[in-house]
């Protein structure tokens, strides 16, 4: 066999559940990168060196306000083409002498002027504008170039005019189309999404986030549509068949920012009265059927929690939130005009779940928190994207906690957040929250920034820095640093200064910036034995080496909360990578530390402590935190990856479950024993896992059937009612033979009257999936035919996973050839079938032997493209196959290590 990589069916498998959304993501960027490749033009012959060779702009231009016009035309021309045309003129000051223009401009076809230049330039205010000597595109680094025959004065004002057309394409980026269908009726949306670099693919502009501007905006649109952007509308005149709207001038702003909306969509808004008018936009089935009211109930009133938490009134009259059924991200946060997915912004009472509801709530907040922290104060460059990113994940809690306290969101969503950041920073391809500027230059380098050490290492960070600082003195620092800084751009150091320190043992920038320049995170080792404590780096694989050094040699000042046989004692800064606490020493009582995970740090202790803390959990576990209980089963399984203790010891923190009733620790225990389950299904292991795991189950899922009466009462509280979820799932994961003849019984009587549902909301999914698995071809075509008439995302979205759920391999082949046709599986659900699929036991190795089977030139293409995206710069894509090649050796090795000592510990935990 030649030299070369070889991928066993074994490692494949596990490496398509990881890898499948990548794949599609490549395929993507393949043909965008082939496309531009392909429209590069002949140009004037340029020194490499060359200020329009680099990805940023000079620096030398500083733009005041857009006039910009646009006309989406919502019908395709004679090529099929769906287009926009425009014109737009941009006021800038130059602040630095130069003859270059370098405008951003992506995929637009300008009208060129009788000198056959792409643009007019003229002074404003008596400046004498140069003479325009050549103009060109410069496709790669995504420029309109503007060489004049003479220099720019510095503080002297110009203006430079385009006309342009584009292509209203379905590609969810700039100004885009969005299609549905009402009363059989197809309907044309065009709308925009511009974060991170997509303005300039809408309207050329210096598209940088330190370029703030105010934007004038006309839109022309065809009668029977409204119109939206930013600012409020002054103006709509009619003009033969089609209408022309004008909106106020925007705020000063980035680019990214910028949005406008062209569609029949219908509204429901807030009272006359209310200070800011709020506007809830969709289909308009959807806001007839009641679907937008829950956001509007509580827009106004997170409103009002940021604007008192902030301490800075929100600036301006008007919050249009717009739900979008082809949008790409969660959510957008357009000053003035917020843009959705569906699923973020809609909520229908009768068959939405709680999971949803939250899920509309949270999004909105975290929306309404850049209104401030984003937009009002901005990042200079999206290396510090992180600032934005997680402190609206963090704040975003607030908010929710605020209208809606019953739901305990601040916990159970903290602690997603942060499981989620934990596994993402322990691995050795991870990076710093900050970059520097150099390693962020491309479009692709700042998209792969949006990622979840951006929002949830992010927000668990600044949760730590509120902890350690307390709320109130971090509130006060957050509303100088706004005001400070209103309309402008910072970096992340800017914050700092303008937080009190209060008894902390460093200045801020001392202790966070290892928090924020450094990778990863420590494990901290308590030694109770000797009150001796240590850090170390953090990597789930042992042996493993992190990919980038660090500028502290991966040491951080860590705030350790601990506490002592129940006692919370004062809080401890490690400073150094080994030191003694005195307190911390004892041979009888036990140590808790980083209680309620108030740090971003896992715990180790010696094994006497472990055993202490095991038996406080086994007698009373009341005593010990619900977050703590839970974050002790999590860092022991992970310290068990890593080796730094036995598997052993990691599943005797779920032996007392059995007695635990909270949702928190459950949660944490189901994530990793559903590990186990996957990993020695078809072992040996497997029957002994089953028993034990009823044994812990059983007596959760009969309380909770007797405090709903046999399931016929509805839990007051979401967190009861997730663990309700999780007492079915895993009873009948472990065959509990009450719980399958549960969910078989509930999907039955749904089967035969569809119109009555009995399943209560919260509990379909889990019930849905179960009554498959456990079910026939007739219970899997019920469901793929209520997905065939689904008109509701939420819905489609909930059966596109629950036919995944199945045990046939007849079934899951043909679910995964479906997906090779739009006409069965719409184009955006594509990769959530495949990825489902590959998550079933069952269907792992059909998805892989479905991948397989696809065109080979298919599959060499994507190898070219590896070897071109490393030359264009697209280097996080190259990387996944590597990386999840790595995942699935560290798999397959943990199996070999563990499988003997799991069967043992069964054995005798089970005696």
């Amino acid at each position: 066999m030649g030299k070369g990589l070889y991928i066993s069916k074994s490692v494949g498998i596990t490496l398509i559940v990881l890898a499948v959304a990548a794949v599609a993501t490549i395929i993507a960027l393949s043909v965008v990168f082939h496309n531009e490749k392909s429209r590069t033009v002949e140009k004037p012959q340029i020194n490499e060196t060359d200020q329009w060779k680099s990805y940023r702009l000079p620096g030398t231009l500083s733009p005041q306000y857009y006039n910009i016009t646009l006309w989406p035309r919502l019908v395709p021309d004679a090529n099929g083409m769906y287009i926009f045309t425009g014109h737009s003129g941009v006021a800038f000051t130059c602040v630095k002498e130069t003859g270059l223009i370098l405008i951003h401009s992506n995929k637009l076809n300008y009208t060129l002027t009788p000198e056959g230049h792409h643009a007019k330039l003229t002074g404003l205010e008596g400046a004498k504008a140069p003479a325009i000597n050549k103009t060109w595109l410069e496709v790669e680094t995504q420029y309109l170039v503007i060489q004049l025959s003479e220099t720019l004065q510095v503080g002297k004002i110009y203006w430079l005019y385009m006309e342009f057309q584009g292509e209203l394409a379905n590609d969810l980026r700039g100004f885009y189309r969005s299609e549905y269908f009402e009363d059989g009726v197809k309907k044309v949306v065009a709308t925009t999404q511009m974060e991170p670099t997509d303005a300039r693919k809408a309207f050329p502009c210096f598209d940088e986030p330190a370029m703030k501007a105010v934007f004038h905006m006309t839109l022309i649109h065809p009668s029977g549509t409204v119109a939206l952007s930013n600012g409020t509308k002054t103006i709509t005149l009619r003009n033969q068949n089609v209408l022309q709207t004008k909106f106020k001038p925007t705020l000063k702003m980035s680019t990214y920012l910028v949005a406008f909306v062209v569609s029949e969509y219908s509204s429901i808004r807030t009272a006359a009265e209310t200070d800011v008018l709020v506007r809830i936009w969709a289909r308009r089935t959807a806001i007839e059927a009641g679907h937008g009211d829950y956001a509007l109930s509580i827009t106004g009133r997170i409103l009002d929690f940021f604007q008192s938490y902030y301490n800075s009134k929100y600036p301006l009259p008007k919050s249009d939130q717009i739900a979008l059924r082809d949008f790409d991200a969660g959510a957008m946060e357009n000053w003035g005009l917020i843009t959705y997915r569906e699923t973020s912004l809609l909520y229908d009472p009768i068959t939405s779940s709680n999971k949803d509801k939250e899920w509309v709530s949270t999004t909105i907040a975290h929306e309404l928190a850049h209104m401030w922290f984003g937009n009002l104060v901005t990042m200079k460059w999206w290396n510090d994207l992180w600032l934005n990113e997680g402190f609206a994940t963090y704040v975003s809690y607030l908010g929710v906690d605020d209208v809606q306290p019953t739901w305990n969101i601040v916990s159970t969503h903290f602690l997603a957040d942060t499981h989620k950041a934990f596994a993402f920073d322990s691995n050795k391809f991870s990076r710093p929250l900050s970059l520097p500027e150099e390693e962020v230059k491309t479009p692709a380098q700042i998209n792969a920034l949006f990622n979840t050490i951006t929002y949830s290492k992010g927000g668990a960070v600044l949760r730590m820095l509120s902890e350690f600082l307390s709320e109130p003195v971090f509130a006060r620092g957050l509303s100088a640093y706004l005001k400070q800084f209103a309309y402008g751009n910072t970096v992340y150091t800017d914050l700092w200064g303008k937080l009190q320190e209060v008894n902390l043992p460093a200045t801020i920038s001392e202790i966070m910036n290892r928090w924020i320049l450094q990778m990863g995170f420590p494990v901290v080792t308590i030694d109770t034995r000797t009150g001796n404590i240590t850090q170390n780096h953090f990597l789930s694989d042992a042996d493993s080496k992190p990919s980038r050094s660090s500028p502290y040699n991966y040491e951080w000042f860590v705030p350790i909360s601990w506490m002592k046989n129940g006692t919370v004692m004062d809080r401890y800064w490690l400073l150094e990578k080994n030191a003694t606490h005195d307190p911390m020493k004892t041979n009888s009582e036990w140590v808790l530390a980083n209680v309620n995970v108030s740090g971003f740090y896992r715990v180790n202790y010696d094994p006497q402590n472990w055993q202490r803390l095991l038996s406080q959990l086994s007698t009373d576990h009341s005593v010990i935190p619900v977050l703590s209980r839970a974050q002790i089963v999590d860092d022991a399984f992970n310290l068990a990856k890593a080796n730094m203790i036995n598997m052993s010891l990691a599943l005797r923190t779920t032996s007392y479950l059995s007695e635990e009733r909270e949702y928190l620790p459950w949660q944490s225990a189901i994530k990793h024993l559903n590990t186990f389950i996957n990993r020695f299904r078809h072992t040996e292991v497997n029957t002994k896992m089953q028993k034990f795991l009823r044994s812990k189950v059983q007596p959760l899922f009969h309380y909770l059937k007797n405090i709903t009466a046999d399931w016929t009462e509805i839990l007051s509280s979401h967190t009861d009612q997730y663990n309700q979820l999780n007492a079915i799932s895993l009873a009948c994961t472990a065959g509990v033979e009450d719980c399958l003849d549960l969910t078989k019984m509930w999907y039955r009587q749904w089967m035969k009257n569809p119109d009555k549902n009995p399943i209560k909301h919260s509990m379909r999914s889990t019930v849905y999936c179960n009554g498959i698995a456990a079910g026939g071809s007739e219970e899997w075509e019920f469901a793929w035919n209520l997905y065939k008439k689904s008109v509701d995302d939420a819905e489609a979205e909930l059966l596109i996973y629950i036919l995944s759920c199945t045990r046939k391999p007849e079934l899951l082949n043909r679910y995964l050839n479906y997906t090779l046709d739009p006409n069965m599986v719409q184009k955006k659900h594509v990769n959530y079938v495949i990825r489902h699929v590959a998550n079933n036991v069952v269907g792992q190795p059909l998805a892989w032997d479905f991948i397989r089977s696809l065109s080979s030139c298919v599959r060499q293409q994507l190898e070219l493209f590896k070897e071109e995206i490393n030359k264009a710069g697209f280097g996080t894509e190259a990387l996944v196959v590597d990386e999840s090649i790595t995942i699935t050796k560290e798999n397959m090795e943990w199996m070999q290590k563990n499988k003997g000592e799991v069967m043992q510990w069964l054995k005798e935990e089970l005696a």
